[in-house]
C-alpha cells in the first residue's frame, strides 16, 4: 500500500522490515477466532502494529480474495490493476475506520459469480452487461450494447466482539467501469462519462440487491465506488469518481458523492491548469540530473492529487549500468535535488537499470532526512 498509493509500496515495505513490525508466532500478539462461509471456525492473530493510521490492519494468515485473478484478464493496464483495488481502500476509509475494524479481501463473491456478473446478460442470466443478439453488426454492437462493466472488487471489514471472535461488519464494492470499449472487430469507441455514470449506478443498485439475498450480508453496511479505467495506451491510473453507502439492513445506495481524485503524468507538453507550479519544478529537477548524467532515457513523474491538493509524487529514472562508487555519488546527488525542490512533497524516486532496482529515495513530506536505500549495500 502507499499513501494508499502503489508507488509507494516498496518504501513502506522496506520502513516495515526495518521497525520490526512484521508478525511472526513468537510474537506477543492478539488472537481471537474466525467463522468461515462454512461455518468452520480458526484461529487468526491481530497485528498490533499498525504502522499508519491511514492502514488497516489484517488478520493472519491473509485470506485471498475469492474472485482472485480475475483483474488480470479484465482490466486494460497494470496501473488499473492495482488502483481499482488500492483506490477502494481509500473509499473504505470514509465508512469504517481503520481504528475499529480489520481489512480482508473479498469473500463473499467468488470467481464463477464475479465472472457471470460482469458478462453479456446473453451469456448469463445474471449478466450485468447489456445483451446482443446474432444479427447485430459489430459497429452496432459498439453503439448500442458496449461492454460497460469491466471488473467487480470486494473487500470486507471485520470487527472483533468481546468474546474474542472476528466477524464481518461492513463490505466495500468496486465497479471498474470501461472508458473505452474495444470490439472484436472494428474501431474502438469511447463511452462518455454520464453514460459510465448511469450505468454504473444502475448496476450498483443491482449488485446490492443480490448481495442483500445473502443471509450473512443482509443487515451489514455496504459501501460502493465507481472506478473509471484509462485506455490501454494509458501510463496513470484511472481513479473512482463517485461513491455511495446502504446503511445496516438498507436495500438502496443513497447520497452519491463525487470522487475527486486524479493522476497527472510528468512533465506534460502543456498547460496542466491547477498542475502547473508541480509541473515547472519537476521540468527544474528533470533538468538539474540531465545535467549530471545527460545520457538518461526518461525521467517520468506520476503525480496524485486528491481533492485538488498533491499527496503524493513518483519518479522513475532509468538509468544505465552504473559502478557502485558512481551509483552512490548519483544517488546522494538525487537526494540533494529532492530536499531542493519538493520540500513538504511526499515523493519516492526509484532508480532502475536492466539489472533491476538500484536506489530507492522516499520523503514523507515532514521534512526529515529522506530515506535512501541502495540496492545491495
Amino acid at each position: 500500500m502507499k499513501t494508499m498509493n502503489k508507488w509507494f509500496l516498496p518504501g513502506l515495505l522496506l520502513a516495515f522490515l526495518l521497525s520490526g513490525c512484521v508478525p511472526s508466532p513468537t510474537d506477543d500478539q492478539e488472537k481471537a477466532l474466525q467463522e468461515s462461509e462454512e461455518n468452520d471456525q480458526e484461529m487468526v492473530i491481530i497485528p498490533e502494529e499498525q504502522i499508519k493510521k491511514e492502514y488497516y490492519r489484517t488478520p493472519v494468515p491473509f485470506k485471498k480474495s475469492a474472485s482472485k485473478g480475475l483483474v488480470v484478464s479484465n482490466l486494460n493496464t497494470k496501473y488499473d490493476m492495482a488502483e481499482v483495488e488500492e483506490g477502494l481502500l481509500r473509499l473504505s476509509t470514509q465508512y469504517f475506520d481503520t481504528e475499529k475494524y480489520f481489512f480482508q479481501e473479498g469473500q463473499y463473491i467468488d470467481r464463477d459469480t464475479a465472472k457471470e456478473w460482469i458478462s453479456r446478460k446473453s451469456n448469463y442470466e445474471a449478466g450485468l452487461n447489456p445483451a446482443i443478439t446474432d444479427d447485430m453488426s459489430p459497429a452496432q454492437i459498439a453503439e448500442q450494447a458496449p461492454i460497460y462493466l469491466a471488473h467487480i472488487v470486494e473487500q470486507n471489514y471485520l470487527q472483533m466482539t468481546d468474546d474474542k471472535k472476528v466477524k464481518l461488519a461492513g463490505m466495500t464494492i468496486g465497479l471498474a467501469m470501461n472508458s473505452v470499449y474495444y470490439p472484436r472487430e472494428g474501431n474502438e469507441r469511447s463511452i462518455d462519462d454520464k453514460v459510465i455514470e448511469e450505468k454504473g449506478k444502475q448496476m450498483a443498485d443491482i449488485i446490492l440487491s443480490r448481495l442483500r439475498s445473502k443471509p450473512e450480508l443482509a443487515d451489514i453496511p455496504i459501501a460502493i465506488g465507481l472506478f473509471k479505467q484509462n485506455s490501454r495506451n494509458d501510463i496513470v491510473p484511472g481513479t473512482y469518481f463517485a461513491t455511495s453507502f446502504a446503511g445496516k439492513g438498507k436495500n438502496e445506495f443513497t447520497g452519491w458523492k463525487e470522487v475527486d481524485e486524479t493522476y497527472v503524468l510528468l512533465p506534460a507538453t502543456s498547460s496542466t491548469g491547477n498542475y502547473r507550479d508541480l509541473n515547472t519544478t519537476f521540468k527544474k529537477f528533470k533538468q538539474d540530473i540531465d545535467d549530471y548524467f545527460p545520457s538518461f532515457v526518461n525521467v517520468v513523474g506520476t503525480a496524485f492529487y486528491k481533492d485538488q491538493k498533491l499527496k503524493s509524487l513518483h519518479v522513475e529514472i532509468p538509468i544505465q549500468f552504473f559502478g557502485k562508487s558512481e551509483l552512490i555519488s548519483f544517488s546522494q546527488y538525487l537526494t540533494s535535488l529532492v530536499k531542493i525542490h519538493f520540500e513538504d512533497v511526499p515523493i519516492e524516486v526509484s532508480v532502475t537499470s536492466v539489472n533491476g532496482p538500484e536506489v530507492l529515495i522516499v520523503d514523507d513530506g515532514s521534512r526529515n532526512e529522506p530515506l535512501v536505500h541502495v540496492y545491495g549495500y
